[in-house]
């Protein structure tokens, strides 16, 4: 069974390093977090300064880095050459250069580490990507879906050996995306700040990461979900009242996004042994706010929402908007949930 991304960066270690390394993809946290912990390892730190070559792809040539990547170390077993934002060197788009690389990864000097960092996914049909991937380690870091970065986050806490619960990490995914490396930014400023092995709930959230606990989009779709018309209205007109830091269109996707999966759950219910977290790609913990949600609202209503959610989305964009303002368009939202 191929191994996870978090496998791959945890299985890294000073004894099994390989001549060569290709870390590319859309998610840049893992190429370079693997890249990082290569760094950390590969040379010892009386070594660095003779056998230790941080290089950036827009300063070299691929014949000066292969010059590098033969070169042998000084006074000692391994050199590292360490190649960053890789697909900027300045020739590799051209045959010439790629069939250079693919004779080196053919034959890498064993002595060498030689490490390629892309910011961006590269065409693995390439003779040259094909070389590196069958002669050394190759990365292609796809990013997560929406689903599976909660378990990101909950990974990333126990790693550090701290706790997180699944809501405060649904609440930082929803304030800050799927860009895995501003939340493991985010969630080391909060580390710093709390004791070993403590807890992240939405009090540190809210404390160090800037998120109201109370006026946050995961808890409109908790009042929404138990149609807490008092709730949910303090909550849109917080948004209305701070439009620059709640912007309607995220809203908008996320509220989506849950009556959509409402509508799922409704439709598993011809079959009773349906594993719902499975059908909707959830967590298991958030299962009972959908179910809920199901009761609350009859597939009529469901329609009705997400044909609402549409005619939202196209005011956001300036589309039929008439003289709507956000103010006006988040109290129109909320109207149409709930009534």
């Amino acid at each position: 069974m191929a191994k996870s991304l978090s496998q791959e960066l945890a299985a890294i270690s000073a004894d099994n390093l390989q001549p060569l390394y290709f870390l590319h993809g859309a998610e840049s946290y893992y190429p370079n977090a693997i890249a990082k912990k290569i760094a950390e390892l590969a040379i010892p730190e009386h070594e660095k300064g003779f056998n230790e070559f941080i290089l950036f792809g827009k300063e070299l040539t691929v014949g000066a880095v292969l010059n590098n990547a033969r070169r042998f170390p000084m006074m000692a077993e391994k050199q590292l050459v360490l190649v960053k934002d890789a697909e900027q060197i300045q020739d590799i788009g051209t045959k010439e250069a790629q069939n250079l690389l693919a004779s080196y990864a053919n034959e890498p000097l064993q002595s060498t580490i030689l490490v390629l960092v892309f910011g961006k996914a590269m065409d693995v049909r390439k003779a040259f990507v094909k070389a590196f991937d069958k002669k050394g380690v190759m990365i292609n870091a796809k990013k997560l879906y929406d689903n599976q970065v909660p378990d990101f986050i909950m990974g990333i806490c126990q790693e550090k050996k701290h706790k997180i619960s699944p809501k405060a990490a649904q609440l930082l995914f929803e304030h800050i995306g799927n860009n895995l490396e501003a939340i493991v930014k985010e969630i080391e400023k909060m580390l710093i700040n709390l004791p070993a092995g403590a807890e992240i709930d939405g009090n540190a959230i809210e404390k160090y990461v800037g998120i109201s606990k109370d006026y946050n989009v995961f808890e409109l779709q908790k009042a929404l979900t138990i149609k807490d018309v008092r709730k949910s209205f303090q909550i849109v007109n917080y948004f209305a009242a701070n439009t620059k830091d709640h912007p309607i269109q995220p809203v908008i996707l996320i509220l989506y996004n849950f009556f959509a999966k409402v509508l799922l759950v409704h439709g598993s219910k011809s079959d009773p042994g349906a594993n719902l977290a499975s059908i909707l790609k959830v967590n298991p913990f958030f299962v009972k706010d959908y179910t809920k949600a199901a009761q609350n609202y009859p597939v009529w209503k469901l329609m009705n929402i997400i044909s609402a959610l549409r005619t939202a989305d196209k005011h956001s964009k300036g589309i039929e908007t008439g003289t709507k303002v956000p103010d006006d368009m988040y109290k129109d939202l909320i109207n149409n949930v709930l009534y």
